[in-house]
């Protein structure tokens, strides 16, 4: 199987960044994006998220602010068969810079 040879699709967490643009919000031990298989699985990770922020606000451990930005949203994503994804809008993610994939060289 080729490395740009999409094996399933899935959901994943990312974030918009100032100096790298849209990145995975999380990443396994492998350095590999998180992938949840179904959209609930992935909707009660980002609300766990939310609701630990709200409880550290509670305890006075981040600012009101804080606690309260949402950056992380949620994408569907193909899996490719080296461990890479790519989303909808054509980024492409590993464990090393976006543009090194070779599905990335094909757009």
């Amino acid at each position: 199987m080729r490395p740009l040879d999409p094996t399933r699709s899935g959901y994943c967490l990312l974030i918009s960044t100032v100096c790298e643009g849209v990145v995975p919000y999380e990443r396994d031990a492998r350095g590999l994006p998180v992938i949840y298989g179904t959209l609930g699985e992935v909707q009660r990770e980002f609300v766990e998220g939310i609701i630990e922020r709200l409880e550290q606000f509670l305890s006075g451990e981040r600012e009101f602010c804080d606690a309260m930005t949402v950056e992380e949203y949620i994408a569907e994503v193909t899996v490719y068969a080296d461990g890479a994804i790519g989303d909808e809008d054509g980024n492409l993610f590993n464990t090393g810079a976006q543009d090194d994939h070779p599905a990335a060289r094909r757009q």
